[in-house]
C-alpha cells in the first residue's frame, strides 16, 4: 500500500522529464497540463483532449507512456502533486550570495522530492535482491554519470561486495561481455540515450547478467536492455550537464540501494568496520 501511494504521484515531474520523447500531439496535451494543472485535475479526459486540441486516444496514450495505468490514475497523481505544492513560491533576488545559496538548495530539494515520487519501490526491491546475491557488480556511466558510478562502487566496496566502476567505454564493454553468471550491471545515464552506456548494458544482457538502469527517461534506449529501471526526476537542459540538482536525484537512488544492502548483505557491518580500519592511518 505504501509503494502504491508513492507511485501515484510525480505526474508533473514525469511530464517534464519525458516531454522531448512524446509525439507532437502528446506534447500539446502535456504542455497544456503543465500550464493548467489545477484545471486539469477537475477535467474529464474528453475535456482535456478538447482544451489541448488533441484527441481522447492521445491523452490516454500519454498517460500510459509516462507510466500510469490510465487517465484516472494520472489525475490521482496530479492531485497529489498539487496538494504538496506551495501556492506561491517565494521570489528571491538573483545574484546575491544569499539568493544563490537558496536557489541551489531549492533546486536540490526539488530534485530529491520529485525523485522520491517517481522511484518505484517494487523496482528498487528487485534491484536490491539482485545486487545482494551477485558474485560481481559492474557499474558504468559516462561523464558526470561516470563520477556517480565511481562513488557507488566505493560505497559497495565498504559493504564487502565485489564491485567495480568502469568509465572507459571499451573496458566496460569487454568486462560486460565476460561477466560470470548471476552478476549485475548498473548503468547510470540521465538521458537514457548515452551510446556507450547502452552498448555496455546490451553486452551485459547478452552475457546473462541482471541489468539495472538508472535514468531520467522512462522511454529511452537504455531501458530496452534493462531488467529493472530506477527513475530519477532531475531536470537538466542540454547546457547543464552535471548540474548538482541532476546528480542528487541519482545519489538518492544509490543511497536507497546502499542502505538496503547494508541491512541484508551478511557481514556488511563487519566489512564497514574492516574497511574503515584499513585507512584509519591515512588521516591526521
Amino acid at each position: 500500500m505504501i509503494g502504491e501511494r508513492a507511485r501515484l504521484s510525480g505526474a508533473l515531474s514525469r511530464l517534464r522529464a519525458q516531454m522531448a520523447l512524446l509525439t507532437p500531439a502528446q506534447q500539446r496535451a502535456a504542455a497544456y497540463t503543465l500550464e493548467h494543472p489545477r484545471e486539469v485535475v477537475y477535467q474529464t479526459v474528453t475535456e482535456l483532449a478538447e482544451a489541448s486540441g488533441t484527441g481522447v486516444a492521445t491523452v490516454m496514450r500519454l498517460c500510459r507512456d509516462i507510466g500510469f495505468g490510465g487517465f484516472q490514475e494520472f489525475k490521482l497523481a496530479l492531485a497529489a502533486d498539487l496538494a504538496g505544492a506551495p501556492s506561491s513560491p517565494d521570489a528571491l533576488p538573483s545574484g546575491t550570495p544569499e539568493s544563490l545559496i537558496a536557489q541551489a538548495a531549492r533546486a536540490c530539494a526539488q530534485a530529491l522530492e520529485e525523485t522520491g515520487k517517481v522511484l518505484d519501490p517494487r523496482e528498487l526491491e528487485r534491484a536490491l535482491n539482485a545486487l545482494a546475491d551477485a558474485p560481481f557488480i559492474l557499474l558504468t556511466g559516462q561523464g558526470a554519470s561516470g563520477v556517480t558510478a565511481l562513488d557507488f562502487a566505493y560505497k559497495l566496496l565498504r559493504l564487502g561486495l565485489n564491485a567495480a566502476a568502469t568509465v572507459d567505454p571499451h573496458l566496460a564493454a569487454m568486462r560486460a561481455a565476460v561477466l560470470p553468471r548471476g552478476s549485475v550491471t548498473v548503468g547510470i545515464t540521465r538521458s537514457g540515450s548515452t551510446i556507450d552506456t547502452v552498448h555496455v548494458l546490451r553486452e551485459a544482457r547478452q552475457s546473462g547478467a541482471f541489468v539495472v538502469a538508472i535514468t531520467h527517461r522512462a522511454r529511452s534506449p537504455v531501458t530496452e536492455y534493462a531488467d529493472c529501471t530506477l527513475h530519477t526526476a532531475s531536470p537538466e537542459d542540454p547546457l547543464g550537464g552535471g548540474a548538482v540538482a541532476s546528480k542528487v536525484g541519482q545519489l538518492l537512488v544509490l543511497e536507497a540501494l546502499y542502505t538496503g544492502l547494508a541491512t541484508r548483505v551478511p557481514g556488511a557491518q563487519d566489512a564497514v568496520r574492516t574497511t574503515a580500519a584499513a585507512v584509519v592511518d591515512k588521516s591526521y
